[in-house]
């Protein structure tokens, strides 16, 4: 039997106002048109929304519900469907490790396991000071450059855990 109970973690909410800026809104309308449906520039505006205040929490996501005048309940739906969309508070440098097959066979594994050790943190976790998280993902599509990292926003490709200490090690 799967034990759920760690699975369910308190409500985190964003400090502060949670309100989109006039040139913000001015950004949605434009997303929404877009698409012959307003309701699809829902995965944009939800990447607006992450990358404006680092994560989507629930009080983020009824924001955007009311922005795009849909139900909270489908806004969650999406949010929670991608990988993508974080539902609690990540690093300021999110580092993705794939541990596909590709990835796995020229060492992905092992770069997850030695970015776990360094740092003391799993899957979706990250250091006291929020400076890392780390996630081990499925597929990065980058299968002929395997093993596959990405640091934020960021991808590299045949890495070695030399080179990647490197690269954490410079951002602090």
């Amino acid at each position: 039997m799967i034990d759920l109970s760690a699975a369910a973690e308190p409500l985190q909410e964003i400090e502060g106002p949670i309100e989109f800026s006039p040139e913000e809104l001015a950004k949605v309308e434009q997303l929404k048109g877009l698409y012959p449906s307003p309701k699809s520039a829902i995965m944009p505006v939800l990447w607006m929304a992450q990358k404006k205040w680092g994560w989507l929490s629930v009080g983020v996501m009824k924001h955007v519900a009311e922005v795009m005048n849909l139900p909270y309940s489908h806004v969650y739906g999406v949010a929670s469907f991608y990988t993508m969309y974080f539902k609690k508070p990540m690093g300021r440098y999110h580092v993705q490790v794939c541990t596909n097959v590709s990835c796995m066979l020229r060492g992905g594994e092992a770069v997850y396991q030695h970015v776990s050790s360094k740092y003391g943190i799993g899957h979706n976790q990250r250091t006291a000071d929020g400076k890392f998280s780390l996630e081990e993902v499925e597929c990065m599509g980058a299968c002929g450059g395997a093993p596959m990292v990405a640091i934020n926003e960021d991808y590299y490709e045949n890495i070695t855990i030399e080179e990647l200490d490197r690269m954490l090690d410079a951002l602090g």
